[in-house]
């Protein structure tokens, strides 16, 4: 089946195997290997990226599923060079360990931050339930999506 995706602003068309996970379209065919394959079954959010605005499990999707959708990846926060301020804010709290739950957990960040731009920590924690970090304890993840949140009320003018 022929599929046209918008990833990171780019849009790209393939033929691919209706069978074929959205992950494994966004790794193989398009090599943007940020999006990390961890579990297959949505319990570890690797995986996420966001797709027409929502948060969302790759590894539990069929590419044919996002065939005209827009699909925004961990490599598409970067903007001309500069850092996101999510990317910023996990380096600077050490919001990351090992890496490779990052990603995933940046992509849940931006979601949480546009649904809450001044999350408690209670709302920060409960959106990243389902990302698994194996190393970090989540405390600097927390801290991370804080001040991520405070960059990005800095950058937004007022009455936006």
């Amino acid at each position: 089946m022929k599929v046209a995706i918008t990833i990171n602003g780019v849009t790209a068309t393939h033929d691919v195997e209706p069978r074929l996970l959205l992950v494994h379209y966004i790794r193989d065919v398009l090599g943007l290997t940020g999006t990390h394959i961890g579990c297959d079954t949505t319990s570890c959010g690797a995986c996420t990226v966001m797709l027409n605005g929502l948060a969302v499990k790759s590894c539990t999707l069929l590419a044919v599923q996002a065939d005209g959708g827009n699909i925004l990846t961990v490599e598409g926060l970067a903007k001309d060079g500069q850092l996101h301020p999510i990317q910023e804010a996990f380096w600077e709290e050490h919001g990351l360990q090992c890496g490779f739950c990052t990603p995933g957990m940046m992509i849940t960040a931006l979601q949480i931050l546009e649904r809450h731009p001044q999350p408690t920590e209670d709302q920060i924690r409960h959106g990243l339930e389902g990302n698994l970090c194996r190393c970090t304890g989540y405390q600097h993840i927390v801290n991370a999506v804080q001040a991520a949140a405070r960059k990005m009320q800095q950058a937004t003018p007022a009455g936006r």
